[in-house]
């Protein structure tokens, strides 16, 4: 749907809450004018129901406004003296037209000074369960998002079992373009494997304003542009269309921002002909060949931080950083170790742009140009493959080729410019990381949000619970220099100080 169409729905809204609730403003003392006037009226039922003006921002903010409009259905009827449950699921299953029936067939008087106090238990319970429920997702989907690591695209720098608290403020929290959606869980419910959300109405899409740009080189979580995999129970057809806030998540390093030139020479990225240089935290590895004199033990694979390899009897397969490269060709067990490195070749459709014009690899790519919103790129049968995809998925064009000729949306076109910032995103672990090198750039209203710690790290081989849990990595910050520092004493130490302090508070209370 368009702002437009939205705003066309928005104002029947507020004429169905009219007719249904005009008699109801009255019978509480207010004008029935007041009943029509949007976000105006809102603020008057506040009153009406007995109940915190800000409650009307909650209305106003998607997906926290889908549970809160029951609450309020039910709070409505309840001032008006309709407290049995009967009438509570009334409201909820018939949408809130419930109060059409009491504003026109019943004669119900309004209870000015009503008790807030739930009647029975089961309702306290079930009140405060809602609000938890509205709480959380209100901070899970505008302030701080927990997220897991699932593979080892950026193993050093964030690995497998590392449990995130991902910032959505740093880049500016994107709101909900998905409205009907099963709170705090993504595109699937848990256990029943369903798909948790409905595909219509779409809200555009809409981002509050960030503290930050993306920086390069920073880590970030976006939703996967090119994913159109089932992860749920009907498996007919292994491809569907997904919304962009319910693309699976992934978490990359993004090497390049808008307006880059980006080439990778022999595993190493260079940015407008400059080799990049990474935050000291980063450890890119790559695949080295390593021909020994007998076998290495899982002791001394160790010591070399090695965490992914196979061993072939003749030579080891395994996953190193530059410097754990060059300590381990001093062991004298090992003869040779010689990184893997791809020379540009035969063409692979498997890495972007996917165009037989380029035979790039993983290890020697590029250059290409970044698009940086505003900026404009010349169209042709060289440059197209690499903007096709973000003119007609990503920036909404009809675009058709006839011949040399290219028309966007009916008009012919020799240049384009840009709508929105691209990035490309990339993982550390260079020769096991599934990244912009396959399916191209990540769009700004992808990006979900920025990494900022961890507060739990699991090592599923780990032999005992004291040894898989990583206690170094608890409480550390995700970015910064240096070695992470753990503040799992601090804020236990926090933790143990409100604690006393509460006990104290009570005491004095008490007395």
């Amino acid at each position: 749907m368009t702002m437009n169409e939205w705003f066309i729905f928005f104002l029947i809204i507020q004429v169905i809450h009219f007719i249904g609730t005009w008699k109801l403003y009255v019978k509480a003392g207010r004008k029935s004018w007041e009943a029509i006037i949007p976000v105006y009226n809102a603020i008057i039922l506040m009153k009406i129901i007995n109940r915190p003006a800000w409650w009307v921002i909650l209305l106003f903010i998607p997906i926290i406004n889908l549970l809160m409009f029951p609450v309020i259905w039910i709070e409505t009827i309840r001032s008006f003296g309709k407290n049995k449950t009967v009438d509570s699921f009334l409201a909820v299953l018939t949408l809130g037209f419930y109060t059409y029936y009491i504003n026109y067939l019943t004669d119900v008087s309004y209870i000015e000074d009503r008790s807030l106090k739930s009647r029975t238990e089961l309702g306290e319970w079930v009140s405060s369960i809602v609000f938890a429920i509205i709480a959380a997702t209100l901070v899970h989907t505008y302030v701080m998002q927990p997220y897991t690591i699932p593979t080892s695209s950026l193993e050093k720098s964030l690995l497998i079992g590392d449990f995130l608290f991902v910032s959505k403020f740093h880049y500016g929290a994107r709101v909900p373009m998905t409205t009907v959606a099963a709170p705090m869980v993504h595109d699937s419910l848990p256990l029943v494997k369903s798909k948790s959300y409905l595909k219509k109405p779409q809200l555009p899409y809409f981002r509050i304003p960030g503290f930050q740009d993306i920086k390069r080189n920073e880590i970030v979580v976006f939703n996967w542009p090119t994913d159109t995999v089932r992860f749920f129970r009907d498996q007919s057809n292994i491809h569907a269309y997904k919304p962009i806030d319910k693309k699976s998540n992934y978490v990359k390093r993004c090497v390049g921002i808008a307006g880059d030139s980006l080439e990778i020479r022999n595993g190493y990225i260079y940015i407008n002909g400059k080799q990049t240089v990474l935050p000291d935290r980063a450890k890119p590895q790559f695949r080295h060949k390593v021909v020994t004199d007998g076998q290495l033990s899982s002791t001394t694979l160790k010591r070399y931080n090695v965490t992914e390899g196979e061993n072939y009897g003749e030579y080891y397969s395994l996953n190193l950083t530059d410097e754990n490269a060059r300590r381990l060709k001093n062991n004298p067990l090992v003869k040779s170790v010689t990184k893997l490195n791809i020379p540009i070749g035969d063409y692979s459709s498997s890495i972007f742009p996917h165009n037989e014009q380029y035979n790039w690899t993983i290890d020697n790519y590029g250059p290409i140009y970044i698009p940086e919103e505003g900026k404009a790129v010349e169209l042709n049968a060289k440059s197209l493959p690499f903007y096709k995809r973000i003119i007609e998925e990503y920036e909404h064009n009809n675009l058709t080729v006839n011949g040399d000729e290219i028309f966007i949306n009916g008009k012919l076109a020799t240049s384009y410019t840009f709508k929105q910032n691209y990035y490309w995103m990339m993982g550390d672990n260079r020769h096991n990381s599934e990244d912009a090198r396959y399916w191209g750039y990540v769009p700004f209203d992808h990006v979900v949000g920025k990494p900022v710690f961890i507060w739990f790290s699991w090592d599923t081989n780990g032999k005992g619970i004291a040894d898989k849990i990583r206690w170094e990595r608890v409480f550390t910050t995700v970015h910064g220099d240096g070695k992470p520092v753990s503040y799992l004493y601090y804020f236990l130490g926090a933790l143990a100080l409100w604690y006393g302090y509460s006990i104290y508070r009570k005491r004095k209370k008490d007395e």
